[in-house]
């Protein structure tokens, strides 16, 4: 019975892909290694049996890109990508060659940078309360259990909307800044209490540059804000 094949990432056949001493996904004995078709190449191991996001697979796969990383541009694939054997494979990079080879070249010398951001909602209410007229006669109205039923609603929606806009602009405000040093840019639904989650495809040679001014930008907005910068990473979130 063929074994399946686990799939890190496509990158050019001419890549220096320098394997040795990798570990593979499932910490099985075979080692990663590459399937070529033309001017592509496809970095595969052997499918564990059963394959579930431990930490150490999820460091084994993140290993094997970030060293084709420093070598040339890389298309890596999420983690938990599978292919029935080498030819199938070979049929899918000479199904996709143009559109891979094209991603390539885009993504040649650059890497991702994700910053996500929050900021306290305490905070932002204060904002809004000191700010918004209509919403601090709404605040008084209702405090200690004062005001109606539909005043108490009033203020919750309006606290909402607002909340929501300034959050938005925050977003936009960041991501405007930043994308100035960007070659393209992805901005995700943010989750919990983020206000933004941002990727960023950065060119190699202005990457301490771009995380430099992203650290300068995450202070000039100062307490209440929390910037989580992730990167250099491999381009993820630009291979699509």
């Amino acid at each position: 019975m063929t074994m399946s094949l686990y799939i890190y990432a496509i990158t050019g056949s001419g890549h220096p892909l320098r394997l040795t001493g990798l570990r593979a996904v499932g910490g099985g004995s075979g080692a990663p290694r590459a399937v070529t078709a033309g001017p592509l190449a496809c970095v595969v191991s052997p499918a564990p049996p059963e394959l579930r996001p431990k930490r150490r697979d999820l460091a084994a796969h993140q290993e094997v890109q970030e060293r084709l990383m420093t070598d040339g541009a890389v298309l890596p694939m999420r983690f938990g990508m599978l292919a029935p054997d080498d030819a199938a494979v070979t049929a899918a990079l000479d199904d996709g060659r143009a559109e891979y080879v094209r991603r390539l070249e885009e993504l040649r010398a650059t890497t991702e940078f994700n910053l996500k951001a929050a900021r306290s909602q305490d905070d932002l209410l204060r904002e809004v309360l000191t700010e918004s007229g209509e919403a601090r006669r709404l605040n008084e109205r209702t405090r200690d259990g004062g005001g109606s039923y539909a005043d108490r609603v009033a203020l919750g929606e309006l606290v909402a909307r607002q909340l929501d806009a300034r959050q938005r602009l925050l977003a936009e405000q960041v991501v405007g800044r930043l994308s100035e040093m960007a070659r393209d840019t992805v901005v995700a639904s943010p989750a919990g209490d983020d206000f933004l989650n941002a990727s960023f495809l950065v060119e190699q040679g202005r990457a301490e540059e771009f995380s430099r001014a992203a650290g300068q930008l995450a202070q000039g907005y100062g307490e209440g804000y929390d910037f989580r910068l992730r990167g250099p990473l491999p381009p993820y979130s630009f291979v699509a």
